[in-house]
């Protein structure tokens, strides 16, 4: 879980590989290299908010792509450093709505709903405004975030299971007044149980627009997932586009 200081501390780090192991599937992962490579261009850049264990940064790093992460937590850094091309990869530890890094990017990249990692409004406009601060002109700032859920929520329920398996639990609670939700781990291994919490706040497809616009950027494309398929009403998750404006 989060750490006294709210990072993901020792514990998340030793485990958050295998207990995302879906997301490291080649199946997921190459057709978000795909589209990062394409907009970072031949021998580009690109920068990542919340780099965490380089599940995104060592593959596209190998597109030939020089990759620059931002991240609050030491302990998921170092895991990145410990794999192979891990310490070609510059990384700067600090809260990715506010933390600068020298240089403009054609790309600047939240992957996996970390946008939702940053617990307010505010900082969520924060972190676009520092997203266009680090962008050429024309450049992109790309977000992959699950689209809210609450149509599985009925009137007087709080609490939305995401996963239920053998040994393993997860649910989220919601406050609809508050636009918080947390998420809930339970699991069961070799007869112990560990529990998990992280707090965040999500995010509707229109407000993350209006804060690109407050940003000085407009939406360029938006699409179900990383493979391109069109947005639609039934969309539980987007990949969205804002461009950095001239103007």
């Amino acid at each position: 879980m989060l750490d006294e200081d709210g990072y993901f501390g020792e514990s998340v780090a030793a485990s958050y590989d295998e207990s995302s192991a879906e997301m490291f599937d080649p199946r997921v992962v190459e057709p978000a290299v795909d589209l990062l490579a394409e907009l970072a261009g031949d021998g580009g850049r690109a920068l990542e908010f919340g780099i965490g264990t380089g599940r995104i940064a060592l593959p596209l790093a190998a597109r030939g792509v020089a990759v620059h992460g931002i991240d609050m937590s030491r302990a998921m850094v170092d895991r990145l450093r410990a794999k192979p091309g891990g310490d070609g990869i510059g990384v700067t530890i600090g809260d990715f709505a506010t933390a600068r890094v020298e240089g403009t990017f054609p790309v600047a990249y939240l992957v996996y709903n970390t946008i939702m990692n940053l617990a307010s409004q505010d900082a969520q406009v924060d972190c676009f405004r520092n997203a266009a601060r680090h962008l050429e002109l024309g450049g992109s700032f790309v977000v992959e975030v699950d689209v809210p859920d609450l149509r599985r929520l009925p009137p007087g329920q709080n609490a939305v299971p995401f996963r239920v398996d053998e040994g393993r639990l997860g649910f989220d609670l919601y406050d609809v007044a508050g636009q918080l939700v947390s998420s809930h781990h339970v699991s069961v291994r070799d007869g112990r149980g560990e529990y998990q919490a992280f707090p965040f706040r999500y995010v509707w497809p229109a407000e993350l627009d209006l804060m690109a616009r407050l940003a000085g950027m407009r939406l360029r494309a938006r699409w179900d997932g990383w493979t391109r398929e069109p947005f639609t009403s039934e969309s539980r998750q987007h990949v969205s586009v804002w461009e950095k404006a001239a103007d």
